[in-house]
């Protein structure tokens, strides 16, 4: 089996989802891809399902009833890999805004490196972000400077959902009491990881915007994040060690 699987999860990806599939399979490096599908109306497991014969033992499907938020989807396809023993556990999007070839760099930062958890990032570096208008680019550029303010983390995109994870920093985690589904949960998982001392590298990534099928991003899910840090951040200072007995195994 494979040290290294990438958690993928997806709703209404039916214009990218083969392609990525045929992509992270032709890698040098050999990694698995599990998709946690949330029910997608356009037929996006099916997809899935038809290139089982193709990767037999390398892909996998996670089919949920319904739509509950990215947080919960990867937490579903986090306990899927750890359940399964995998070492490396990834994080990706399914639109190619994260290129799968960063894959081999997530993995070399951490199992070559000795890295727990490499991130990667689009902002350790400059702005690397490609076919996002100024105001979204700005936005996120300044929610990264808030989120690295407010939880004095020396992370420069807390909020990246490119990430390969050590199934050691999982296990720490509780990951039944992670409390966000959207750019919050990023940041708590990082966070997390962060007061658990774990060893954090942000590898310079170029982040580009999807072409094809729509952006999940909404109103609610920035709010959740500009508050919930403010959330975590007075838990942490003022009440750490119940934060850290509710928090972690």
């Amino acid at each position: 089996m494979s040290k290294a699987v990438v958690v993928v999860p997806t709703y209404n990806e039916s214009e990218n989802i083969e392609r990525l599939l045929r992509t992270i399979f032709s890698l040098q490096r050999e990694f698995h891809v599990l998709v946690v599908d949330d029910n997608s109306p356009d037929g996006t497991a099916k997809l899935v399902e038809n290139y089982f014969s193709r990767y037999p033992e390398k892909l996998f499907l996670l089919n949920r009833a319904e739509k509950k938020g990215l947080g919960a989807a990867y937490i579903a396809g986090f306990k899927w890999a750890l359940k399964n023993n995998y070492d490396y556990i990834f994080e990706m999007d399914a639109d190619f805004s994260h290129n799968p070839n960063d894959l081999i760099r997530l993995f070399n930062a951490c199992q070559k490196n000795g890295n727990d958890l490499a991130i990667g990032s689009r902002y350790v570096k400059g702005v690397n972000v490609v076919n996002w208008p100024m105001s979204r680019v700005l936005l996120s550029w300044l929610a990264s400077r808030y989120v690295q303010f407010v939880m004095r983390m020396n992370i420069y995109d807390a909020t990246a959902g490119f990430i390969c994870y050590r199934r050691s920093v999982l296990e720490k985690i509780n990951l039944d009491n992670i409390r966000f589904v959207g750019y919050a949960f990023q940041i708590e998982m990082k966070f997390k990881a962060y007061i658990s001392n774990f060893k954090i590298k942000e590898v310079p990534v170029i982040f580009t915007d999807r072409t094809k099928g729509e952006s999940k991003m909404s109103s609610g899910i920035i709010s959740e994040a500009i508050f919930g840090v403010i959330g975590m951040k007075f838990k942490s200072v003022f009440n750490r060690k119940r934060f850290n007995e509710k928090s972690f195994h």
